[in-house]
């Protein structure tokens, strides 16, 4: 006897609406994971972006526009200030994990915290060339530290604020016999384990010290900006207030680094 034809359950009959679901499902997951490519792409960019603006800047220094150089090396500072929060929000570890962000950001902070600074301050005429070597080989072995931030998040070490220095020290035209000096002890202190705050990650105080650095930055940009026009308020005397209170903070909160034994 024939077998009566056998019907198919629907669950596996063709189904031409899953199929398009499907099909429009995997197209938006293709194009997320290409949004989410993009976005890290592009912080990257952003980031390395800032090795662009510092090369402007010894452009601007070799031609002697110390203004222009100057504000240049706070437009890295802004760069640097928020490529990290962008990298997380956009998880550039995970969406892109051949890429190394931490070292683009190294590389990128060595010229523009490091080298840039210290070619603009011999180019002003406030450091012998010898003297500007200090900070660039105390910045190379810090930056090299496999330990260059404690477990506590704090850096170790100054942590090569070169071009924070080499702006206060044009703002103010400190004498180069002083300004030596200030480079001096502070390449030195590269070497001496004290621990210095890490702002964003500060166990107390966090928003308030982000609020002040708002503040210090604008205070600073105005500062660079108009300098003729500010010197008569004293605005970077004033600004420099910040700078003081996280040395004095770094100093009372962090202390010498004892390592656990």
């Amino acid at each position: 006897m024939a077998e009566p034809n056998r019907v198919e359950p629907r669950s596996e009959r063709s189904d031409p609406t899953r199929s398009r679901r499907s099909q429009h499902g995997a197209r938006v997951r293709s194009l997320e994971e290409a949004r989410r490519r993009s976005l890290a792409w592009g912080v990257h960019a952003f980031t390395a972006s800032g090795a662009v603006v510092g090369a402007i800047a010894l452009l601007a220094v070799a031609a002697g526009n110390f203004p222009q150089a100057a504000i240049l090396m706070l437009v890295a500072l802004a760069i640097d200030s928020v490529d990290g929060t962008l990298a997380r929000a956009a998880k550039v570890g995970e969406v892109l994990p051949g890429i190394d962000g931490r070292r683009l950001d190294d590389m990128v902070d060595f010229l523009n915290y490091v080298i840039v600074p210290a070619v603009f301050l011999v180019g002003a005429g406030y450091l012998h060339p010898a003297v500007a070597a200090a900070p660039i080989l105390a910045s190379a072995y810090g930056f090299s530290q496999q330990d260059a931030k404690t477990e506590d998040d704090f850096f170790l070490g100054f942590p090569s604020y070169w071009n924070i220095v080499a702006l206060y020290v044009w703002l103010l035209d400190v004498a180069p016999a002083t300004a030596s000096a200030v480079v001096i002890v502070l390449a030195v202190g590269v070497f001496v384990p004290l621990k210095y705050l890490y702002p964003s990650k500060m166990p107390v105080g966090r928003t308030a010290m982000a609020v002040l650095g708002v503040v210090w930055i604008v205070a600073l940009t105005v500062a660079v900006v108009a300098r003729e026009a500010t010197a008569a308020w004293r605005l970077a005397e004033i600004s420099l207030t910040y700078p003081v209170a996280y040395l004095a903070l770094s100093f009372w909160i962090g202390g010498l680094h004892r390592k656990a034994s």
